[in-house]
């Protein structure tokens, strides 16, 4: 009785907040080229058919593996990138109940000149997953309230905050995947969750996030705002970044602000048209890739984005519609109705992703066997 009043309350929150629309019914579908999008969810197939690590978790919308199974299948053979997502599809308006309209922001892989080796030119540590950090159990998770830290004593306790590693508590433990020039470089690459380093010899580095230590993160951001230094419409990475430059030693305490700290482990740069690895562990594509709440969606979820760019873009102003797929997800990404866009790497990458608060239309399409399941195939609803 139990599952069936569950699958209940599934059924009816998912009708509340997914309404079944045509796909060609949305401005710039049939006129859009797909082929970057069918590309990247065949990558994401590539890991559902051979690991597919995201069913593990439950997601709201996401469905079983075997649902996927079929249309990954089919991706491996299909030539018509737009008949292909219309055949084996369903595509529903996402309104969230908690948020009115839908959000995006961007997200992009930071360059940053650095080294393998320590040197006064570059003195900042980027350090890979420390062996003593830990996934706590239930117990632990209830003593500390968070989900990943160390033991002590066989006790479980928080691990070091951001100032306690940069002023040396991980020092000397042959941790260190590379070295930059600047703690502000660092910083961004932790809160972008990968980057490249571009080393002396002109080689390059690419840095793939490997854990977080689980302290909380706050966004310097709003430090900012609440200071007076910054304001809501002039708040961007871009302003927090020169204002940064500006003031070198209050930049330190202000990183410090936020106690969350990223570890990385380095990988080639075996496709240099492709970005670093997303939490479906497959590569990341710009402008194919969205980083969303994977308690709300499967990793793997084709979505459609109606929305504008931020006036700083180099484009000029114009609707911004395009096929993405759910390869990431993010700290602050919680909604159904939100997302992050991954926008590649170089200036016009960082500029659009640092300014992006765009609000948008957003449409999932769910293969009709989840649809099915979720009682949202037509006439089900």
């Amino acid at each position: 009785m139990a599952a069936v009043m569950s699958l209940a309350i599934e059924t009816a929150t998912a009708a509340e907040t997914l309404r079944n629309i045509p796909l060609k019914d949305l401005p710039g579908w049939t006129s859009g080229d797909h082929t970057g999008a069918l590309a990247a969810f065949q990558r994401s197939c590539t890991e559902i058919e051979t690991t597919g690590h995201g069913f593990k978790r439950n997601a709201r919308y996401g469905g079983r593996r075997e649902d996927w199974m079929a249309v990954c299948n089919a991706a491996g053979t299909a030539t018509d990138p737009r008949s292909f997502f219309e055949e084996h599809f369903l595509a529903f308006e996402v309104n969230d109940p908690e948020h009115k309209a839908g959000l995006l922001t961007g997200y992009y892989e930071p360059q940053a000149e650095g080294s393998l080796e320590q040197s006064a030119e570059y003195p900042v540590p980027i350090y890979a997953k420390p062996s003593d950090l830990v996934a706590f159990d239930a117990a632990g998770q209830k003593a500390t309230g968070l989900s990943y830290g160390r033991m002590t004593d066989g006790n479980a306790v928080a691990y070091h905050t951001r100032k306690e590693i940069e002023s040396g508590a991980l020092a000397g433990r042959g941790l260190e995947v590379a070295w930059l020039k600047s703690w502000e470089d660092a910083f961004f690459i932790h809160i972008q969750g990968s980057g490249r380093v571009m080393l002396p010899d002109g080689g390059q580095l690419r840095l793939s996030y490997a854990a977080k230590t689980g302290l909380p993160y706050t966004g310097i951001g709003s430090i900012l705002i609440k200071r007076g230094i910054l304001t809501r419409e002039t708040n961007s990475m871009q302003s927090i970044r020169a204002w940064m430059r500006n003031n070198p030693d209050a930049a330190r305490e202000l990183m410090w602000q936020n106690q969350s700290f990223v570890f990385f482990r380095k990988v080639p740069v075996t496709d240099p048209s492709l970005g670093a690895l997303g939490a479906q562990q497959v590569h990341l594509t710009p402008e194919r890739s969205i980083a969303v709440d994977r308690s709300r969606w499967m990793l793997g979820t084709p979505v459609w984005i109606d929305t504008v760019l931020p006036p700083e873009a180099p484009e000029t102003a114009k609707p911004y519609r395009r096929l993405l797929v759910a390869q990431d997800t993010g700290t602050a990404i919680r909604g159904a109705a939100r997302g992050d866009v991954f926008w590649g790497w170089g200036k016009r990458a960082e500029l659009i992703a640092g300014h992006m608060k765009s609000p948008a239309r957003i449409v999932v399409l769910l293969p009709k066997s989840v649809a099915a399941s979720l009682g949202l195939a037509p006439g089900q609803q």
